[in-house]
């Protein structure tokens, strides 16, 4: 008996209104920055009102900061990657800082400071070296009052120390890509910071995940792509774009008992507040 095949569905035929958020894209990378046009254009068709876009360092943010230009529905999200620590300049937080301050005097399309945290699944980066950055990064955002968006993979425990140590509890923070369980849930929100699910919420292996869904804040909720990562059902194994930020949508609101075009436009006005735009 052969496999059924596997059915993409189009997600216009959600029918949401042009009210939603993507707040986690990377567009700049490929395969979306090849056909970055048309992404952008099947965003909107799907309801996608803003998205924001992750920009790891100095010479992408040159790339990308004049095609969005435009692009108004579009903010900034700027930092540094832990996983890419090993390649930066020896002085690229001073320019990270130098773009945001600059930024701010002008289009003040950079909303916060991020994807920043720690990375302990890849063992290219020592984790001191990690630390030391996160909380360079951390001081940056401080001083340029933005707020943070955290990227912790198999570092839970530490993030969530240096996050304390560092003042930023109840500060505005968004943990981004959240694929812990109730009880990370629950020392997330007991800080105050928000929470953005991904994707890979709407994978069957990821029970822990949806069983956390209970516990959150609607008011602190928002959902993301990680695109061109972390595809969901029903485009897993294909490359992950703001357009489907609805599929993710349609999963919380069914585990919320919630109908999804009020989850769509909770989460959007969510985001919109969080990073302070239109």
């Amino acid at each position: 008996m052969g496999h059924k095949k596997k059915v993409y569905i189009d997600p216009k035929t959600l029918n949401l209104p042009l009210v939603g958020c993507d707040s986690h894209a990377h567009i700049i990378t490929p395969p979306l920055w090849e056909d970055r046009d048309a992404v952008l254009e099947r965003a909107k068709e799907a309801g996608v009102k803003n998205i924001g876009e992750v920009i790891l360092g100095h010479a992408q943010y040159v790339e990308c900061k004049e095609y969005f230009k435009d692009k108004e529905n579009v903010f900034f999200i700027y930092g540094l990657h832990p996983t890419d620590l090993l390649e930066i300049q020896e002085d690229e937080v001073e320019r990270v800082l130098a773009d945001i301050l600059q930024d701010k005097k002008e289009t003040q399309r950079i909303r916060a400071v991020g994807e920043i945290g720690l990375d302990y699944f890849w063992k290219e980066v020592p984790q001191d070296l990690q630390q030391i950055y996160f909380r360079k990064l951390l001081a940056v955002a401080k001083r340029c009052e933005l707020p943070v968006v955290i990227h912790s993979r198999d570092a839970f425990e530490d993030t969530v120390k240096i996050l304390l140590e560092e003042g930023f509890h109840n500060y505005p923070l968004l943990w981004h890509c959240f694929d812990r369980d109730l009880e990370c849930a629950r020392i997330v929100l007991s800080h105050g910071w928000h929470i953005s699910i991904p994707g890979s919420v709407t994978y069957k292996a990821n029970v822990h995940v949806r069983e956390a869904l209970q516990l959150m804040d609607r008011e602190r909720l928002l959902v993301e792509t990680d695109s061109p990562y972390l595809s969901p059902e029903p485009w897993r194994g294909k490359p992950n774009e703001p357009a489907f930020t609805v599929f993710t949508a349609e999963c919380v609101a069914k585990e919320l008992g919630m109908e999804t075009a009020e989850l769509w436009e909770k989460c959007g006005n969510n985001a919109r507040r969080f990073f302070g735009v239109q």
